[in-house]
């Protein structure tokens, strides 16, 4: 099971305050995370971008817990926002990381390869969307 062939890059949604949020994120983190940057601007090139009242619910937005489970059966439940309020200790996850970029736009009971770091790949698949509390 751990053994993952194929990259799994399914379908995802985005608002469009997110995507146009993500997109300058990307652009002005191309010198500096230049393999991140590159990343999530294919992530946002596929993305269908949608209307922000009209993104369904369970999608996963900036600010929403997600539960998902990898490919070794584990279990967690993090919060994807922006690289400034990341703490891994807390469970906040960067959108500039290789999982936040994984993340974003999936919904309920989709799955997705990325690769870490190290270039390792991994498969995670969505269990729960919360979305964010609207301030």
């Amino acid at each position: 099971m751990n053994d993952i062939r194929r990259d799994l890059a399914p379908a995802i949604t985005l608002g469009r305050a997110d995507h146009t949020k993500l997109n300058s994120l990307a652009l002005a983190s191309l010198e500096r995370l230049p393999d991140l940057a590159d990343r999530l601007l294919e992530e946002l090139e596929r993305a269908k971008v949608v209307a922000d009242e009209k993104l369904p619910e369970g999608v996963v937005r900036m600010g929403s817990s997600i539960t998902y489970v990898t490919n070794a059966d584990k279990e967690q439940t993090v919060t994807l926002v922006y690289p400034a309020d990341a703490d891994i200790e807390a469970g906040r996850i960067s959108v500039m990381t290789p999982i936040g970029t994984a993340l974003v736009g999936l919904k309920v009971g989709q799955s997705i390869t990325w690769r870490d770091r190290a270039d390792k790949r991994h498969k995670l698949t969505v269990v729960s969307v919360l979305a964010p509390a609207i301030a």
